[in-house]
C-alpha cells in the first residue's frame, strides 16, 4: 500500500473518507485505507459507505487504519454498533494508539 497526501482542517484534525465497508457474521468493518496519521489525536472520518441495510444491529463496529484494525468505542467503552452508525455522515473519533483507545466522540444519530 502506499502512502497518500492527508487532507486537515485549519487546526491540523485528519479528514479520512471511508474507503469500503464490510459486514461479517461477528462485526462490519470500515477501512480508511494506510494513511500516515500520528499516533494520538483526533480523526474526522466520512463514512461514505452506508452499511448494508440487512446487517444485524447490535454487531460491533472496527476500524482499520494505518493496516492496524481495532474496535471503535464510546465514551465508556462500551463497542460502537451498527445501530448506531446508520447511513452515512461525519463522526469525530479520538485514536490513542499507544493506549488502545479509538473512541468515538461525536453522537451520529438525533436522539428523539
Amino acid at each position: 500500500m502506499g502512502c497518500f497526501n492527508v487532507t486537515t482542517n485549519t487546526n491540523g484534525v485528519p479528514y479520512l473518507s471511508t474507503t469500503g465497508v464490510t459486514a461479517t457474521e461477528e462485526s462490519v468493518n470500515f477501512s480508511l485505507g494506510f494513511r500516515s496519521i500520528q499516533p494520538v489525536g483526533y480523526i474526522t472520518i466520512r463514512i461514505a459507505n452506508a452499511i448494508p441495510s440487512d446487517t444485524t444491529e447490535t454487531l460491533p463496529v472496527n476500524i482499520t487504519l494505518n493496516g492496524t484494525t481495532r474496535a471503535l468505542t464510546l465514551f465508556n467503552g462500551t463497542p460502537v454498533t451498527v445501530a448506531d452508525l446508520t447511513g452515512t455522515g461525519v463522526i469525530l473519533v479520538f485514536n490513542d494508539r499507544f493506549n488502545g483507545i479509538l473512541q468515538m466522540m461525536s453522537v451520529p444519530v438525533a436522539t428523539a
